[in-house]
């Protein structure tokens, strides 16, 4: 267990050593990963990365929780579902769904520095991840009352206007002809 700890450990430290000082990012990374080792070494039994799951990264997610700034309203607290609550209330602080995710995608590229296999390997990169995120993401849009859904795309005015104004063929412009009305319009 602690040849492997000390292998991913000279891992990292090789590549971020290739420059002169990590940046901002690698250093971050670099602190991601000692933690989630620190994590699975704690572990009871302890765990080597090796054998690693989605399963474990999601238990170190929900762990990460404690340490969370994020107040995230429960379905029975008086303010779940307002954007700016009035008062405080003691519903529970976590991890912003936001950290989470830049948290997965920095330990999914230090498991592919550390040279941990081939992608599909991946915990970090599993689907239970994906999913786990995505739950939270909602539950949080939720509890603060703010819709994450897709954005409707818009098309410009200056088009809309050409494809209508054109040659009279159903309301339905070539394309062209929007394209270089749009382009002399900018």
């Amino acid at each position: 267990m602690d040849g492997e700890t000390s292998t991913a450990k000279k891992a990292v430290a090789t590549v971020t050593s290739s420059t002169s000082s990590p940046s901002r990012y690698e250093a971050q990374k670099r602190r991601d990963w000692d933690t989630f080792l620190k994590y699975l070494k704690n572990c009871e039994p302890p765990l080597c990365q090796c054998r690693c799951s989605g399963a474990h990264v999601i238990e170190f997610l929900k762990y990460l929780d404690q340490f969370g700034k994020t107040k995230v309203h429960v379905a029975a607290c008086p303010f779940f579902g307002e954007p700016n609550p009035p008062s405080q209330c003691t519903c529970p602080l976590r991890q912003a769904w936001g950290s989470l995710d830049s948290l997965v995608g920095r330990q999914r590229a230090a498991f592919e520095d550390i040279g941990g296999g081939a992608p599909e390997s991946n915990p970090f990169a599993a689907n239970a991840v994906r999913i786990y995120l995505k739950e939270v993401r909602e539950a949080q849009a939720r509890a603060r009352g703010i819709p994450h859904g897709k954005k409707k795309w818009k098309r410009p005015r200056a088009a809309k206007a050409t494809l209508n104004a054109d040659d009279g063929g159903g309301g339905r412009g070539s394309g062209v002809a929007a394209l270089v009305v749009s382009a002399t319009m900018v």
